[in-house]
């Protein structure tokens, strides 16, 4: 290990846990979006666990379309019964966890970099990955009149959503493959990394101020529509081209003492993704109706389209490739070796999975058995 891999990982751990507090700070633990007009709890309705409220947290991507069709359509609340389904938007993975960790959320849509982090940092006590949601969708989208070929990209200006969050660390990743040197932290080297909220990403590519970016749906359909140029797309990277992007997450000191509520959110979540992938054009209207309620404006179709013809929905955590994008990190200098023994309970989803006709999904080794 080079000398100053020590101070750096002391610095990336520092940096880590501030990020997500400033925030926190600016955005209250997320927003609370619009009101769902067509999730409306049934009268005498029984309560799962004899909850009030199931606190269910997500990013305002087509990533989680899950959660925005869910929503949208009364899958989410149906399966909780007397118990409200309540939500809360973030604009990135990190703010989420700590929301997890302080309480304010239940359970969470989320990437695997923030979720891996969460996990490291509460030595293992704070969270577990419970199912999965989506792959693919990420893509690195250029200005090509700047950049014409991935040789290019050195030298260049890229954006990522956040320092430590799945994207930033894909592309720290891919930079390094290319043999192109770059501090993690500061984003200065071969190639510079600006970190960029996804909201701000297309007014700063339009602007100049970055020559390209390496980003989820629809941020990525987003540039295209500006004038960018698709150059790479991650799946590409990848076995099979599936990896993942999004999971669930649950508070296990919520599990312990809610398992039904969890289980009725799993079962939600898998017949969404069920109606998803047979009912295509209508998931993707939905989603993209929720979206417009969280953010206050819907994707047109030429963003929507392609954003959503790109997203792969899935029950399976793609546990393998969790790991692998755990190892990214370490070799980014933005994460100690990790052991991630554990962070997986599929327990509960493979139950629901049989008990809908489905296979059971695998841990890859990163379950408590």
């Amino acid at each position: 290990m080079p000398a100053n891999r020590p101070a750096l990982l002391r610095r990336a751990v520092a940096v880590a846990a501030v990020l997500p507090l400033l925030a926190l700070a600016a955005c209250g633990y997320g927003s609370q979006a619009g009101a769902d007009d067509t999730t409306k709890i049934v009268a005498g309705a029984q309560k799962v666990d004899g909850l009030g409220s199931v606190r269910i947290g997500y990013l305002g991507n087509l990533t989680h379309a899950t959660v925005l069709v869910g929503r949208r359509t009364g899958f989410f609340q149906k399966e909780l019964g007397g118990t409200r389904a309540s939500y809360a938007v973030f604009g990135a993975g990190p703010s989420e966890i700590e929301a997890l960790n302080s309480g304010s959320i239940d359970i969470g849509w989320i990437g695997p970099s923030p979720a891996i982090n969460g996990y490291i940092r509460s030595g293992g006590r704070n969270l577990k990955i419970i199912g999965g949601s989506a792959s693919g969708g990420v893509k690195l989208v250029v200005d090509p009149e700047k950049i014409t070929s991935l040789e290019e990209v050195r030298g260049k200006r890229i954006a990522t959503p956040q320092l430590g969050n799945t994207q930033d660390v894909a592309f720290l990743d891919w930079a390094a493959g290319q043999g192109w040197k770059v501090d993690a932290l500061s984003g200065r080297g071969d190639v510079t990394v600006v970190r960029s909220d996804d909201k701000v990403t297309p007014d700063a590519f339009r602007a100049g101020s970055v020559d390209g970016a390496w980003v989820p749906e629809p941020t990525a359909s987003r540039l295209v529509a500006e004038g960018g140029r698709v150059l790479l797309d991650e799946s590409a990277l990848w076995p099979d081209k599936r990896f993942v992007t999004t999971n669930i997450v649950v508070s296990q000191r919520f599990l312990r003492a809610h398992p039904k509520a969890v289980e009725a959110v799993l079962k939600a979540s898998v017949k969404t993704n069920a109606w998803i992938n047979a009912n295509p054009d209508e998931a993707k209207a939905a989603a993209n109706r929720q979206l417009g309620i969280d953010t206050g404006k819907e994707l047109p179709a030429n963003v929507l389209d392609p954003a959503w013809q790109s997203i792969r929905i899935t029950d399976d955590p793609l546990a393998a490739t969790l790991a692998t994008e755990a190892e990214h990190a370490v070799e980014a200098g933005l994460l100690h070796q990790p052991d991630l023994k554990g962070i997986c309970d599929l327990t509960m989803l493979n139950k629901v999975l049989r008990a809908a006709g489905s296979r059971p999904v695998d841990a890859a080794g990163l379950d408590a058995g």
